[in-house]
């Protein structure tokens, strides 16, 4: 994802510009700032400052951008300035769903999904009551999504930050799944008692030395506090790894987003917590994105004990 120039000049448009031209016009400009993603970032603007849909664009592209010609300008110089268009919108697209996000969480990327993923292919019996834990669970994107997916789960998010965990209730009763879930502010998984069928996280996971080096997109906007995993990137998993076995019932799952390169090491810090062996599931860019793990169901560790 490259960042766009602050210094680049800002796009005006005019009233009685026609919708398609202006689109084509805003799209080369954010292809000449080197944003990837020119092309959607230009629709969607270009939709959110006429308050219409995609399809109504496309019906409708020789009619004139009126009232929202000064908000297309608006938007267009925010991007420029290189703010992501998540968070010009306030909102997420993510697993089929609309999530809204504030600069007090993290804006979760694609490579997310992975979590997901491997949470449903675990969970098959979509009719159990599955009991799920998102440990740092920021906009609740994920938990929302997993419950969206179970119709009879019941979810409990935990985060660090007051604001994020506001958030996340904002958008589980969006869904109307308040009644199916709990949100608890709190470190890691300290506070909690009980068993889940299903545990997911994706905790801080940058070395603070390199948050520097990110993306201005995720390093001027995402809060440090969801990306700063300490002097080696490692700290998040130090603190709540000793916990996960004591939460997970048997033939439960972990699924645990890594930062590329991880795998090996967050593989060490698991050893003498589990038992059972880690494997990795890798996201659409082949990289070992998520290290999941099972527990053994009761019949088989009182197998290999006897």
């Amino acid at each position: 994802m490259t960042a766009a120039r602050p210094d680049r000049a800002v796009l005006e448009f005019d009233d009685v510009q026609p919708r398609e031209p202006a689109f084509k016009r805003l799209a080369s400009a954010f292809r000449d700032a080197g944003i990837e993603s020119a092309t959607l970032d230009a629709r969607l603007l270009l939709c959110a400052a006429l308050k219409i849909d995609h399809a109504s664009l496309l019906r409708n592209p020789l009619l004139p951008l009126g009232a929202g010609a000064a908000v297309l300008s608006a938007l267009a110089a925010r991007r420029l300035a290189g703010e992501p268009v998540s968070r010009i919108l306030g909102f997420r697209e993510f697993w089929d769903a609309r999530f809204k996000i504030t600069p007090a969480v993290l804006d979760p990327r694609p490579e997310s999904e992975t979590l997901i993923e491997a949470a449903l292919e675990h969970a098959t019996d979509r009719s159990a009551n599955w009991r799920i834990l998102d440990l740092g669970t920021g906009s609740g994107m994920l938990l929302a999504s997993l419950l969206l997916g179970l119709p009879h789960a019941f979810g409990v998010g935990v985060d660090i930050s007051p604001a994020a965990c506001q958030l996340a209730k904002a958008n589980l009763a969006t869904f109307g799944l308040l009644s199916r879930s709990h949100v608890i502010c709190g470190d890691w998984g300290a506070s909690l008692k009980g068993e889940f069928d299903l545990i997911l996280t994706n905790p801080p996971y940058v070395a603070t030395g390199s948050i520097a080096q990110l993306a201005p997109e995720v390093r001027d906007y995402d809060p440090h506090l969801a990306l700063d995993g300490g002097e080696d990137g490692l700290a998040a998993y130090r603190a709540l790894i000793p916990g996960l076995n004591e939460r997970l019932a048997p033939g439960g799952l972990i699924a645990i987003e890594l930062g590329e390169g991880q795998y090996a090491s967050v593989q060490k810090l698991l050893a003498g917590h589990f038992a059972e062996s880690a494997r990795a599931k890798l996201d659409l860019d082949g990289k070992r994105r998520v290290m999941v793990l099972r527990k053994a169901p009761p019949a088989i560790q009182l197998a290999a004990i006897t």
